[in-house]
C-alpha cells in the first residue's frame, strides 16, 4: 500500500545523498576531484624539482629516475611527463627531458618556498633538525609566491638554508656556497663546512649525530679509500668516503684564519666548579636558543655545576641563583671557561 510519508522520506534521502555527491564546493565528487588536481599538482611539482636537481648535478632526467624519484610506476611518470610538455615546462629530447624557462621558474619558486621553511623551522621553531626535510616536503605547496615572499622577508632574506643550500631569490638568482666535498681536498688546510646534503636521511642523521654543521671550522687529517678522518670542534672524526663526500667546505685563507674555538663544554665542570659563558653553538636554534637566553646563559654569565643526576645525566647547573638542570648534549653546546682563569 503507497504511503505518501515514506515516499516523501525516501524523497528527502535521495536529495541529500545527490546534495552529498554533488554539491558545488563541498561535494563528495568536487572534493574527490580537487584532490585529485591537488596530488597531481604536487606530483608535477615534485618532478620539476627531480628535473631540475638532476639538470644541476648534469645528470640526465629519465622516465626511470623519475618514477624512483616519486615512487610512482613508469606509466604514471610518462603521463606526468606528456601532461608537462603540453603545459610548456619541460621539453622532450630522446629518452630525456629538459626544463623550458618556464618549468625552471616554476621549479625554483617550489625550491626556494622548501628552503625559506627549513630556515624558518631552524630558526623560529623547535623542530629537530631531521624533521626540518620533510616538513618542508609537506608545506612548500602551500605557500603560494606571495606568501613565500613575505616568509622571505620575515626571516631577513636569508641567501641559505640551514644546510647551506642557497635559497633561490624571487627572480631565481642564488648565492652559491662554492664548496667543494670533503674527500676532494687537502690535508692540514683549514677548511670550513659550507653545506651539508640531506639527502639520503640515514647519511644526515650521521653528521648530525657527529655533531657537525655549517660554519663549523675543520682540518683534514687522514683520507684512504677506507676513510677520512678529521678534526672538528675540538674532537677528531671518522667517517667512511661515501658519508663524508655529503659535506661540503670551502678553504679558509691562511692569511685571514678565523678565530680558533676557545673555551670548553659546559659539560666538563665538576660538581662546585664554576665557568663563566664565552659563547652559545650556531647548532643551538630557534625555541632552543631562546630558551637558552632566557635562562640568562649569555656570554659572562658565570653557572656552577651543583649535582649530577643519579643516572649521570641531566646535570643540575645554578644559573642567576636557579637551578637548571641541563642534558649533556645541551651542555656541551656552551662553551665557558672555568672560573679560575676569569678571575
Amino acid at each position: 500500500m503507497y504511503n505518501p510519508l515514506i515516499a516523501l522520506l525516501i524523497g528527502i534521502l535521495i536529495l541529500g545523498f545527490c546534495a552529498l555527491l554533488f554539491w558545488p564546493n563541498g561535494g563528495l565528487i568536487g572534493y574527490i576531484q580537487k584532490s585529485r588536481r591537488m596530488t597531481n599538482r604536487i606530483l608535477q611539482e615534485d618532478a620539476l624539482k627531480h628535473i631540475h636537481k638532476a639538470e644541476r648535478y648534469h645528470q640526465e632526467p629519465t622516465l626511470e629516475s623519475l618514477a624512483g624519484a616519486l615512487n610512482i610506476s613508469t606509466s604514471k611518470a610518462a603521463n606526468l611527463v606528456e601532461i608537462m610538455q603540453e603545459g610548456g615546462l619541460i621539453e622532450i629530447q630522446g629518452q630525456t627531458f629538459a626544463l623550458t624557462p618556464e618549468g625552471r621558474d616554476y621549479a625554483l619558486q617550489i625550491i626556494r618556498a622548501h628552503r625559506l621553511w627549513e630556515r624558518f623551522l631552524s630558526d623560529e621553531t623547535g623542530y629537530a633538525e631531521s624533521e626540518w626535510h620533510d616538513q618542508a616536503d609537506r608545506y612548500e605547496h602551500d605557500l603560494s609566491a606571495s606568501e613565500t615572499s613575505n616568509l622571505a622577508s620575515q626571516l631577513g632574506n636569508p641567501t641559505h638554508d640551514p644546510h647551506g643550500d642557497p635559497i633561490p631569490t624571487a627572480d631565481g638568482s642564488m648565492v652559491m656556497h662554492g664548496g667543494a666535498p670533503l674527500p676532494s681536498m687537502s690535508l692540514d688546510t683549514p677548511l670550513r663546512i659550507v653545506h651539508m646534503e640531506d639527502e639520503p636521511e640515514v647519511v644526515f642523521a650521521q653528521l648530525v649525530a657527529e655533531g657537525l654543521h655549517p660554519g663549523m671550522e675543520i682540518s683534514l687529517i687522514e683520507k684512504s679509500p677506507q676513510r677520512i678522518r678529521f678534526w672538528a670542534n675540538g674532537d677528531e672524526h671518522l667517517l667512511a668516503p661515501l658519508v663524508a663526500a655529503s659535506i661540503s667546505v670551502a678553504e679558509i685563507p691562511r692569511e685571514k684564519p678565523s678565530e680558533k674555538q676557545v673555551g670548553q663544554p659546559l659539560g666538563v665542570l665538576e660538581p662546585g666548579q664554576k665557568g663563566e659563558v664565552i659563547e652559545l653553538s650556531p647548532r643551538i636554534r630557534g625555541a632552543e636558543r631562546r630558551r637558552m637566553l632566557d635562562l640568562g646563559i649569555l656570554p659572562g654569565t658565570i653557572i656552577e655545576a651543583e649535582m649530577d643526576s643519579p643516572i649521570g645525566d641531566p646535570t643540575a647547573y645554578r644559573i642567576r641563583g636557579a637551578l637548571i638542570a641541563l642534558r649533556d648534549d645541551q651542555a656541551n653546546l656552551i662553551r665557558i671557561k672555568h672560573i679560575q682563569e676569569a678571575l
